[in-house]
């Protein structure tokens, strides 16, 4: 039996190349790879980076969709489908979307993998594959293989991905990952997460934690950065703010070789963080106390915004700008807000009737920043075009400057050094990636729906 296994691009522009700025290991492909049975002939292509060779013999094609994504997925799955291949999808937008997904799907996997993909294969090979496999229960994460041989001869950043665990306990309304994992958290054990970081040291030396949020259990946090500190690593991981309340924690996340966290202040607003549900960011005396703490021990930040709420106007990216150079950050995220599918977000606007389309990742209209539901206090158009502009000037040359040459951000000779590279690429997407097209604008004909 042949299995092609496809990481689905957001799209591409007519007749251009796909952005290649920041293409890391697609690591769900490698779980699908690490659960599949050995005697399975296995064919990685990854849309991002190289051409999907469609005519190559193989049974099967998996396909992981993300929201982003899925417009490029159907365009992948009905060019299979006009060679008679059945395809097979799951991922985050798959179980948020199942319906959706099963019109451009022989089968749909729903949650999470390890419960469902050996069952999957079996009635494959029996002639007897089911519509939809669900996963009701959140599986054991205990020795997961994550086959990255499929990685081979492929270009990435050369940065080694984990997954120490899976979901968050935080209930955040705009969030997809607590509506995929129903506001719950699964670790993998320790011992297991070491022994991958072990045999990846080698040719990693550079790790990326990709858990929504690593210090979702605080506890399971410090026993994971105690074993981390032997392996003298540099990583870095996202986090909720909670974990900067918490000197004993910050104190372990220096000796493990913590060189940043990716954290979501979300908003200035305390209304604002409430209706998010994230009133916990003001805890503890709210984010001055928090950056006082973090910066006590040199930690980098990787602030990120979410602007679209009732209360957010144009003064609300003034005083935002304002606070992320006021403390330096080494990166800033300036993002409107964007009700995903199967959110608390999306079914409010829903019912409000504020939301501009009713599908936008599939509506031929939108494209990659368009906001996509009717503001309050601004127009989307003014929304989008703020968010721009703040990203413009936070990743201007002065503003490098100022920021680079700060205390936190010099402090270490790695992360200091590549500062300048990482914040220019990120100042070369200001404009790049605007109205990018979701979906490949070269490709033609009709989306061909599974029978």
């Amino acid at each position: 039996m042949k299995l092609t296994i496809i990481h689905p691009s957001i799209g591409r522009r007519k007749n251009e190349k796909y952005l290649r700025s920041w293409q890391m290991e697609p690591l769900p492909a490698a779980i699908i790879a690490g659960l599949t049975p050995s005697d399975i002939d296995i064919r990685f292509y990854d849309d991002r980076n190289e051409s999907i060779p469609f005519d190559e013999p193989t049974d099967l094609v998996a396909i992981s969709v993300e929201t982003y994504t899925a417009k490029r997925a159907y365009q992948i799955a009905s060019d299979y489908r006009r060679r008679n291949i059945p395809v097979v999808m799951g991922g985050f937008h798959a179980s948020l979307c199942p319906e959706e997904v099963a019109q451009y799907a022989e089968s749909v996997l729903i949650g999470e993998a390890e419960e469902c993909w050996s069952r999957l294969l079996d009635d494959f090979r029996h002639g007897s594959l089911q519509k939809y496999y669900r996963s009701d229960s959140r599986p054991s994460l205990k020795h997961l293989n994550y086959d990255r041989s499929i990685y081979q001869g492929k270009r990435y950043l050369p940065i080694g991905l984990i997954e120490a665990g899976r979901g968050c306990h935080f209930k955040c309304e705009f969030c997809a990952i607590q509506s995929v994992f129903n506001a719950s958290h699964n670790r993998r054990p320790v011992d297991d997460i070491i022994a991958e970081i072990k045999i990846l040291r080698g040719k990693k030396n550079f790790f990326f934690f990709i858990d929504d949020n690593v210090t979702s259990n605080m506890e399971e946090g410090k026993e994971l950065l105690h074993a981390l500190i032997p392996l003298n690593i540099k990583w870095v991981a996202q986090s909720s703010i909670n974990a900067a309340h918490d000197k004993e924690f910050l104190a372990l996340l220096v000796k493990s070789g913590c060189k940043g966290l990716l954290i979501g202040f979300e908003s200035l607003n305390k209304q604002t963080l409430q209706q998010m549900g994230k009133g916990f960011n003001q805890m503890g005396g709210g984010y001055e106390v928090a950056l006082a703490n973090l910066r006590h021990f040199g930690i980098r930040i990787y602030a990120t915004f979410v602007f679209g709420y009732e209360q957010d106007t144009a003064e609300s990216f003034e005083a935002t700008l304002a606070f992320a150079m006021k403390h330096k950050f080494y990166l800033t995220a300036f993002n409107h807000l964007t009700p995903f599918p199967g959110t608390p977000l999306y079914q409010r606007l829903k019912k409000e009737n504020r939301l501009s389309y009713e599908s936008w990742w599939l509506d031929s209209e939108y494209s990659y920043n368009i906001v996509p539901f009717k503001p309050v206090k601004m127009t989307a158009v003014e929304l989008q075009a703020a968010c721009i502009k703040a990203r413009g000037e936070f990743y201007s040359i002065s503003s490098m400057l100022r920021r680079g040459f700060s205390k936190p951000n010099r402090s270490d000779a790695f992360m200091f050094r590549n500062f300048f590279l990482i914040n220019q690429m990120h100042r070369a997407e200001v404009k790049q990636r605007n109205f990018f097209p979701l979906g490949d604008q070269n490709w033609q004909g009709e989306l061909i729906k599974a029978s």
